[in-house]
């Protein structure tokens, strides 16, 4: 059997579902599409546009077949978020957005059912960022819901139940803090049959498996061979993170970017996570339980330079050091390791579009991820993934504060690099770049030990 060169990976996060296809030869996407990730608010609950999602998928790699030719489907998406299936194979509900907010009762009634941290790794978040609490609400709004469902799958497995009609759940996605699973023994919490749910869960599977061939109705609509494979799937912080646990030894950490800033530490420190604080266990493609810790890097990214970035300058960057002008946690004080505080400035706050507030901007979403790596017991390399990646003034103060060498990568969407990988494990990844040694880093620690007095880090 050939091996596949071209892989199609759905890569849908938060804010963005994109199509990407990556060359395996050289480990590159050749081709990107991207649409909003909007939330629809008809019907039960709001919900995403899986519909509107589906056709720009298909129309994707109907375009990436007759440009490039397809020879096989990667999935992978954000966490927190669990479809349900009815008899025949449709939707029995509307996937929830897992930002949904639940009233206190909710929560409450919630609280008595959620496992112990201890066992699950898995924090109590806000909204539906844990699916066991997506679940129990959905069932308390639509009594008939539960009966109505047949199969419950994790959302890369949504979509690779729409490509080849096969239902699974991966354990990626099941150990993102769901409260569903215990990521250390590799099986499912007591919830499951709290929640009346142990039957209907699809049966687990590694990301690396091959679900299945796309449906002979898709392969002719888009123009596929009917034997193109697709792969379970990937939860999208796993996907960044796969393809260093298939070139990386000893310790390390990766720093998935994106809507959410996720830190993952591999082989670091024996820790006492404190679910207090956004830490939680992630569970790697391998199955295994990986300390982990997070904060909405991206969404704060965008509500500071509120579509004004600008590119700063090393003049911004002096002013900005010699000032000691920074952003106190937490912009968004939902989740992360500050949560609960309101953000402040320390000095007045500079305009939108100036060098200045992007520079002081990078140096607290730096800090921030830099707090992450502390609390997992992080060693060894940084390397950081996806968009920060190209962030200097980041990477600059993320070494300084960590003391450890911080390394970038240059794939456009990381996540979509792993995904394809499950396809190919004997491919191997060049090494990622190793960032320079700031020239002013004594200025930086400096900057790093004020900013940890003054938030308490």
């Amino acid at each position: 059997m050939i091996a596949p060169r071209h892989i199609a990976v759905i890569d849908i996060g938060k804010t963005n579902a994109k199509l990407a296809l990556v060359d395996l030869s050289r480990l590159t996407e050749v081709a990107v599409l991207t649409r909003p990730n909007i939330v629809l608010t008809d019907g039960p609950w709001p919900h995403y546009d899986v519909e509107g999602h589906w056709a720009f998928f298909l129309d994707g790699l109907s375009q990436f077949h007759k440009e490039h030719c397809v020879d096989a489907i990667s999935v992978t998406t954000h966490g927190a978020c669990a479809a349900l299936l009815s008899r025949d194979g449709q939707l029995a509900a509307p996937i929830l957005d897992y930002e949904h907010e639940y009233p206190d009762d909710v929560v409450k009634a919630y609280a008595t059912l959620k496992p112990d941290f201890a066992e699950t790794g898995s924090p109590t978040l806000a909204g539906g960022l844990n699916i066991g609490t997506q679940l129990h609400w959905q069932f308390a709004q639509d009594p008939s819901l539960r009966d109505r469902t047949t199969q419950i799958v994790t959302y890369p497995q949504y979509w690779g139940h729409r490509l080849t009609g096969v239902a699974a759940t991966d354990v990626t996605s099941l150990g993102c803090h769901t409260d569903l699973w215990l990521p250390r023994k590799g099986t499912f919490s007591p919830l499951p049959v709290q929640l009346g749910i142990a039957d209907k869960i699809a049966p687990v599977r590694k990301p690396t498996d091959i679900l299945g061939f796309i449906l002979p109705e898709i392969a002719h609509r888009i123009g596929l061979p009917e034997d193109t494979t697709v792969s379970v799937g990937i939860h999208d912080s796993n996907a960044s993170l796969y393809p260093h646990l298939l070139n990386q030894e000893g310790a390390f950490s990766v720093v998935s970017t994106g809507t959410w800033v996720v830190s993952m530490a591999v082989k670091g420190s024996e820790v006492t996570l404190d679910p207090q604080r956004d830490t939680l266990i992630n569970v790697n493609a391998r199955g295994e339980a990986v300390p982990s810790a997070r904060f909405m890097g991206g969404r704060e990214y965008e509500l500071i330079q509120q579509g004004h970035a600008e590119s700063p300058t090393a003049i911004d960057v002096e002013e900005v050091l010699a000032s000691n002008l920074m952003i106190l946690p937490a912009v968004e004080s939902q989740t992360g390791p500050f949560r609960g505080r309101p953000m402040r400035w320390t000095a007045a706050e500079p305009d939108l579009g100036t060098g200045a507030r992007s520079v002081a901007l990078s140096f607290y979403l730096a800090l921030m991820t830099a707090t992450c790596l502390k609390l997992t017991g992080a060693a060894g390399p940084t390397v950081v993934e996806g968009p920060f990646a190209r962030n200097n003034e980041f990477n600059d103060l993320l070494a300084a504060a960590t003391g450890r060498d911080v390394f970038t990568s240059n794939a456009a969407t990381g996540t979509s690099i792993g995904a394809a990988l499950l396809l190919q494990r004997g491919a191997r990844l060049d090494k990622p770049n190793m960032a320079p040694l700031p020239k002013n880093l004594p200025y930086l620690q400096n900057y790093a030990a004020l900013w940890r007095s003054k938030a308490g880090a």
